[in-house]
């Protein structure tokens, strides 16, 4: 008896078959499915082109960069320009600043799915639609023209919400220019532009969950919100956990466009971000390794943020990104 099978041999009456080879299998699903390896290609080299190709510059950030002798030319300083960042009188107030708004948004995740369960539950189709156009329109203005509005409507002279209160008799509040109402007025109108937008994802989730469930719960003498509680929450909740998920990604990126919009030298107290430091160090200082190194910095923040609640995530629900 034949204690080892070799590829080709036999044992007994019985063939030892030899394994596929991966290669193999790879090039088999190729030629069966070209047409989407086809489809798929353009986005692969997009991704490749101007995301991956460009990480071969992250290396400046750990030299002392000079256009003249190129990245490969200039000397290498390792960790000053972190050093340099961490020991900064300016560090805490810009890490205090990007915190704030990345919290303060985080804070009023909830309102499109609050926003979506209302919509959800309206029966007159024709208030239904114009509720949906009516706040998904915002959407589709660009943010120069929201900053623009605000400029014009809260201008201390002939501002609109100025002459409103003047006529209560408030003075008025040079609102762009107060660091005080800095926070309030980019996280508040950013949901003005977004929270329209933001509840598609979950009524095309609602719009999922099966009917038999509500007819049972109703047979059951479930109230409305009953019902929303126990069906239609429990039903959208992993797409609300992987949309959380996503949103921590971009913890620390809060808006750069905006937020240079609307600071000036009055604001700085709140409206200055790591973001914006990076553009007025990096294109206007022409610091380019220290900015490259602020920007890593607050990249690798990002990365830990989403694979730390990605984690989470998938322990506390069985719903994760990977």
């Amino acid at each position: 008896m034949n204690s080892v099978i070799a590829p080709g041999r036999t044992v007994g009456t019985q063939p030892a078959q030899a394994l596929p080879r991966r290669g193999g299998r790879f090039r088999r699903r190729v030629r069966n499915s070209w047409q989407l390896w086809i489809l798929v290609l353009p986005a692969v080299v997009f991704f490749f082109v101007f995301k991956y190709v460009p990480m071969y510059g992250v290396q400046i950030a750990f030299k002392d960069f000079i256009a003249s002798k190129g990245i490969w030319g200039s000397e290498w300083v390792g960790l000053e320009h972190f050093q340099r960042f961490f020991s900064s009188f300016y560090f805490w107030r810009l890490l205090r600043n990007t915190l704030g708004l990345s919290l303060y948004q985080l804070l009023l995740f909830p309102l499109p799915i609050i926003l979506a369960l209302s919509l959800n539950e309206v029966k007159n189709r024709f208030f239904k639609r114009f509720a949906q156009t009516l706040t998904y329109a915002p959407h589709f203005v660009s943010v120069v023209v929201v900053v623009g509005m605000m400029v014009a409507f809260l201008d201390p002279r002939i501002g609109i919400a100025n002459h409103f209160l003047g006529l209560i008799g408030i003075d008025s509040i040079p609102f762009m220019q107060e660091a005080g109402w800095f926070r309030h007025l980019f996280v508040w109108s950013g949901v003005w532009q977004s929270l329209g937008w933001g509840t598609i994802i979950y009524l095309a989730a609602l719009a999922g969950v099966n009917p038999e469930l509500h007819q049972a719960a109703e047979v059951d003498g479930a109230t409305r919100l009953q019902r929303i509680r126990h069906v239609n929450i429990p039903a959208i909740l992993p797409t609300v956990v992987i949309l959380f998920i996503l949103d921590f990604g971009s913890f620390m990126s809060v808006g750069f466009e905006k937020v240079l919009l609307m600071s000036n030298s009055l604001n700085a107290e709140t409206s200055d971000i790591i973001q914006t430091f990076v553009y007025k160090s990096g294109l206007l200082q022409g610091q380019y390794s220290y900015a490259a190194a602020v920007g890593l910095f607050d990249s690798v923040i990002n990365i830990l943020m989403i694979v730390g609640v990605n984690h989470l995530a998938r322990r506390i629900s069985d719903t994760s990104l990977w």
